[in-house]
């Protein structure tokens, strides 16, 4: 039987910068999208997937993120400086426990199937040691890159414009306590991943908008369609 995660960590310990004036007294997932925080909108997600276990990582303006998510069904883990994704989730490693995981960026909207549902549907853990959802360059909103992987025909990953990597996947943390860095990426997982042939990722079927700046709320807000083209 597929082994699929019961925990989930999302990420929210960053200055959103990028939000200019918005971010200066108010933390990023707090951002209200569509009348609805950032986070609560990744919050309806995981609780749609059925997730048990959910860990939430906050280092800047904490106390009004422990204000928010008061009562709710949540865990958080504060990191007294920014970890980044690969530090931040090996810390919260306590929290969440030792089989693999979902995680998911807290500074996205999504139109279409639930990621998480999508992923799990789809993981492998003999043949995967991550699966990250991906989106096609006609679906992403919001966002200027030119794509992060090329899958091949079997959903093995490697580098190259392509898919764009959309802040959601299930990923095995065991190799997380050897890697010496305090403060590192998760790219540098992936990287052992792609030279084992082991990272794989699957397109997105909905719409995914990058909420990391100004425009990029109504954008969003757009595609959701709370707000007027």
């Amino acid at each position: 039987m597929r082994q699929i995660p019961n925990a989930l960590m999302l990420f929210a310990a960053g200055f959103g910068t990028r939000m200019g004036a918005l971010t200066a007294s108010c933390p990023k997932p707090l951002i209200s999208v569509a009348g609805k925080p950032l986070i609560d909108h990744a919050l309806d997600i995981a609780t749609d997937a059925g997730i048990g276990n959910i860990v939430v990582n906050t280092h800047y303006l904490p106390d009004m993120m422990q204000t928010h998510l008061a009562g709710r069904n949540v865990t958080l883990s504060h990191e007294d400086e920014i970890l980044e994704t690969g530090g931040g989730l090996r810390h919260a490693l306590p929290l969440l426990g030792p089989d693999p995981v979902f995680t998911l960026n807290t500074d996205a909207v999504w139109t279409g199937p639930n990621p998480l549902q999508t992923l799990a549907a789809v993981w492998d853990p003999a043949k995967m040691d991550a699966l990250l959802l991906l989106i096609p360059l006609a679906q992403a909103k919001g966002h200027k890159g030119k794509g992060d992987f090329i899958p091949d025909a079997n959903g093995t990953l490697s580098r190259g414009t392509g898919l764009i990597y959309s802040g959601a996947q299930i990923i095995k943390t065991d190799a997380l306590p050897a890697i010496p860095q305090t403060k590192f990426s998760l790219n540098l997982l992936w990287d052992e991943m792609i030279n084992s042939r082991r990272l794989f990722g699957i397109p997105y079927s909905g719409n995914w908008c990058d909420v990391g700046t100004l425009q990029g709320i109504k954008i969003a807000e757009t595609m959701i369609g709370t707000r007027d083209v």
